[in-house]
């Protein structure tokens, strides 16, 4: 995990084989380890390698998901939150090992992180660390009555769910999913009715996670801003942008009166363009995105150390909050 390390001015910035031929039969036992885990698959006769080896992967895709082991928390426990999270991880424990839930939640607050709906990925990666999940997800639900110029006054019963990769602190999935009705009792009995499709998703989310994980990381060899009075700190000038672009505080965000904080680590090569983008600190609600397109449109002056072009990564922090429009 790559550590913040900068701010700029108000930015406050597998597999074992072994194979016995017996006359015309083949035996095939393979391992394959998986976040401390070692599945074992049966041998099987088959009189075609190639059906042996398509036969091979079904069984790896198959058991790839049920293997996992998930916590379903829900940081603002509400009768209604607790309701959904309790429907969701009953479908979720006949694909996957669902922990639990008392045991998770008290483990999760042990970390007393302060915004747990806004969580760094060092921050998650800590929560997986101590509920020994491989992913967790977070919940959190309501009842809201809303009005319009559009329509007369209704309510609206919503979901939202951060899925998390509980090894690397990595956000896999953030979803919304919301119900109206001229009452609240009919929008919250809509709202329930969604744990179906609602777990069928989480499902496919996890089911192609670690490739989706893959895309976070960052092989690249980059030096990180130096500390100020240290040795790589000497006739050093840090890279900054020609100019600032403020990423916009999206119309869900403003919806849902979201107060939020996005960190981003920024890759800049020595001509000053972005090469990679990272988000440290996800917020959901589109912000995330929306920090990484104002990112992506930004010139920089390139990182200098005695007088020569250097490649850096920077950390960028961006607030938002709600401001009511006159």
């Amino acid at each position: 995990m790559r550590s913040p390390s900068f701010i700029i001015n108000s930015l406050t910035t597998e597999t074992r084989r072994h194979r016995e031929r017996q006359s015309k039969s083949i035996k095939v036992k393979r391992e394959i380890p998986f976040y401390g885990f070692t599945f074992l698959l049966l041998s099987f006769r088959f009189s075609h390698s190639v059906t042996l080896c398509l036969c091979g992967v079904l069984l790896f895709l198959a058991s790839h998901v049920s293997a996992q082991r998930i916590a379903v928390l829900t940081p603002e426990p509400t009768a209604q939150a607790k309701k959904y999270a309790s429907e969701v991880s009953d479908r979720l424990s006949t694909r996957l090992k669902v922990l639990d839930d008392e045991m998770s939640q008290a483990a999760f607050h042990s970390v007393k992180v302060e915004s747990p709906m806004n969580l760094s990925a060092r921050q998650a990666q800590a929560i997986g660390d101590v509920l020994g999940c491989d992913y967790f997800m977070l919940l959190k639900t309501g009842t809201l009555r809303r009005s319009s110029f559009a329509k007369d006054e209704f309510y609206e019963s919503f979901v939202t769910a951060f899925l998390v990769n509980g090894r690397s602190g990595r956000l896999v999935y953030w979803g919304l999913k919301s119900f109206e009705s001229v009452n609240s009792a009919e929008s919250e009995r809509l709202l329930f009715t969604s744990t179906g499709s609602f777990t069928t998703e989480i499902i496919e989310r996890l089911g192609n996670s670690r490739v989706l994980d893959a895309g976070y990381k960052n092989a690249t060899s980059i030096e990180e801003m130096p500390d100020a009075g240290t040795a790589t700190g000497i006739n050093f000038r840090p890279p900054m942008p020609y100019k600032r672009i403020k990423p916009e505080y999206t119309r869900m965000a403003y919806y849902y009166d979201i107060r939020a904080t996005v960190d981003v680590t920024v890759d800049i090569d020595r001509s000053g363009a972005v090469k990679a983008v990272e988000i440290e600190r996800w917020a959901g609600y589109g912000l995330d995105e929306s920090v990484i397109a104002a990112v992506r449109k930004m010139n920089w002056r390139p990182a200098e150390r005695n007088g020569r072009t250097l490649p850096m990564r920077v950390l960028l922090r961006y607030n938002f909050t709600k401001i009511e429009k006159e």
